[in-house]
């Protein structure tokens, strides 16, 4: 890949890990659209790989507040933290398991237009009924391990099938059940961890099996300038949802969602 298309897929990687669009859905279309190679699953791992690094940059407050409560259990002062770590590792479980076995039955993943429209437009709308009527009440420390595990679970059809966005999906549960923007985002984005790491230390490894120097080197200049992409889309999404809500981002979705349909299915 020349260094022009790996800075325009860390571009959309960037922005969609973060925004509730689906950035496994844009990764697919992309070289669709742009007439490019398919830049496979271990690209795509690579650049997940950098928008991880990302969240633990723009969240290393929590991160550090959970490690410290998990290093010192038995300190009553870090119960909080510690609570949140412990819902993040339980409700990472489903996404993991549906994760992996997507991964062996389909190794480079679904790329399939059809699939990518149904799940950008449904749920898309989804998400907009979950911001028009979910409450802006609760906060991620008011999170019971019920309501931790039904967002997991959402993680996991994410972990599935692209379009449905990892983040849009969470949120949208989150929002369902009456969580502030904020907090969902938050929620979400820690979340996201350590199933993201977990994937990108799978592909890592068929990278290092591959033994392709080439690839490898196009996979850490994907990461590094992922990560700069990602980061300013992170600190956007939680300005934009301490004034804004999610609608713009339904509308988005499902104008993509007819687009594909009609570009490529009719």
């Amino acid at each position: 890949m020349t260094l022009t298309y790996i800075l325009l897929l860390s571009l959309i990687q960037g922005l969609t890990e973060f925004l509730p669009v689906s950035s496994s859905a844009h990764l697919a279309l992309a070289p669709k659209i742009f007439g490019e190679q398919d830049q496979g699953q271990i690209i795509d791992a690579a650049m997940h790989l950098g928008t991880l690094a990302a969240a633990l940059v723009y969240y290393r407050r929590d991160v550090f507040d959970i490690v410290m409560s998990i290093l010192k259990w038995n300190d009553a002062g870090r119960a909080a933290p510690r609570r949140l770590g412990i819902f993040i590792v339980l409700a990472t479980i489903p996404a993991l398991i549906f994760g992996f076995g997507m991964h062996l039955l389909e190794p480079d993943g679904i790329r399939s237009v059809a699939v990518i429209a149904a799940t950008t437009l449904v749920f898309g709308v989804l998400m907009g009924i979950a911001d028009k009527k979910g409450a802006e009440a609760k906060t991620v420390e008011e999170m019971s391990l019920r309501q931790a595990m039904i967002i997991g679970c959402a993680q996991a059809v994410a972990a599935m099938f692209p379009g449905v966005s990892r983040s849009g999906i969470t949120m949208t549960a989150a929002r369902f059940m009456g969580f502030k923007r904020v907090d969902a985002a938050r929620f979400s984005f820690l979340l996201g961890m350590p199933a993201t790491a977990a994937a990108a230390a799978l592909s890592f490894y068929d990278l290092y099996k591959s033994d392709n120097p080439g690839l490898l080197h196009e996979g850490m200049q994907a990461a590094g300038l992922t990560f700069i992409f990602g980061l300013g889309a992170i600190y956007f999404m939680i300005g934009w949802l301490k004034r804004f809500g999610l609608m713009p981002f339904v509308v988005y979705r499902i104008l993509l969602g007819v687009f594909l349909v009609w570009r490529f299915l009719i």
